[in-house]
């Protein structure tokens, strides 16, 4: 049992009547530990931060052309806000979409405008990779709990958990932009896609190869099961 539990229960318990001097005084001196201990409680339980379950994506030698080719998929600007969509019902089915995405992600993103931001983006770079929105959304629910700052064992960073050999690889060499929203997602879907693009199309290897763990089965069915669950 956990020290606090330990206090309110001498405290609710409290000393007998006829206590010596003493016990009082250690009845009084848990009490005051007690309350303390409950009001710091708020105030240092959200320190502790959970590693991001990932494994360690190895570098491997790419050729000129895949380098030059993956250097200029993470390079390529954005545009502001989504593009236009090509038909009335496309929106109305992205909006219901992202309407759908939001409720669920809500316990993991409190703040609308985050949540929104996020949906927005992943929702562009999964569908420029050419990957479901579903799976990217179950990979990051699986590598980083969708937590922005998450920092693996390995060294993984960010929600998609890119290993800052990335950024010296195709990147602009500053692992600290794996950090931001956009660059995170941008490097993991076209990392994931050019996984894709090495396994001839199986999911199941190239997620594992995303995850260092290829061949293994743990990481690809947790990235399926959770697929299943975003494919709202």
């Amino acid at each position: 049992m956990g020290s606090v539990s330990f206090f309110w229960r001498t405290l609710r318990v409290g000393p007998k009547k006829d206590a010596d001097p003493l016990t009082q005084l250690r009845w009084t001196r848990r009490t005051c530990l007690a309350a303390a201990a409950t009001a710091l409680q708020p105030w240092v339980a959200p320190t502790f931060t959970p590693q991001a379950w990932a494994g360690a994506q190895r570098e491997e030698d790419l050729s000129d052309s895949v380098r030059t080719a993956l250097s200029a998929a993470v390079a390529e600007r954005a545009p502001p806000g989504l593009p236009p969509f090509p038909t009335d019902e496309a929106r109305q089915a992205f909006l219901n979409w992202a309407a759908a995405v939001g409720a669920v992600l809500k316990p993991w993103m409190a703040e609308a405008h985050t949540r929104e931001d996020f949906i927005h983006t992943l929702w562009y770079e999964a569908t420029r990779a050419g990957l479901e929105p579903a799976l990217v959304l179950g990979l990051i629910e699986v590598e980083s709990g969708f937590r922005k700052y998450a920092i693996s064992a390995a060294g993984a960073r960010g929600y998609m958990q890119v290993m800052p050999f990335w950024a010296r690889s195709i990147g602009d060499g500053e692992p600290a932009r794996l950090f931001h929203l956009q660059t995170n997602l941008r490097f993991g879907c076209v990392i994931l896609r050019h996984y894709l693009n090495v396994e001839q199309g199986d999911l199941f290897m190239a997620l594992g190869r995303y995850n260092g763990t290829r061949g293994l089965a743990s990481y690809p069915q947790a990235v399926l099961a959770a697929r299943q669950r975003w494919r709202l």
